[in-house]
């Protein structure tokens, strides 16, 4: 369990790097909304990580299925992106997969 708490720590780590490495060469080539709806997505990223990561920690022998309550944190992105002017909804889904970028960058550059 400790090597499985010391990914997850890893894992949150590396996506929060990228998210805000990605999110300031936004801010300097599109501008201040594009780079804030982006890192808003990156927090519904991290959010929806973590909630995962809970869910699985929780399976066990009792257990059949992981939790479902983090399919409503892209759906409730896509409905506030849509309902919110300021909040554009390509960046803000860009940046909700940003999680997937540190997970390749923790599977190849693991020890």
């Amino acid at each position: 369990m400790d090597d499985y708490a010391r990914l997850q720590r890893r894992l949150l780590l590396a996506t929060l790097m990228v998210s805000v490495v990605v999110s300031l060469l936004t801010l300097l080539f599109f501008g201040g909304a594009t780079a804030s709806s982006l890192l808003l997505g990156a927090c519904c990223g991290l959010l929806y990580l973590r909630l995962l990561a809970r869910s699985v920690a929780r399976v066990g022998p009792d257990s059949r299925s992981v939790g479902r309550f983090q399919v409503l944190v892209p759906a409730l992105l896509v409905v506030v992106s849509a309902r919110i002017p300021a909040i554009e909804i390509l960046p803000a889904l860009a940046g909700f997969v940003l999680y997937k970028p540190a997970l390749l960058l923790q599977a190849f550059l693991a020890p």
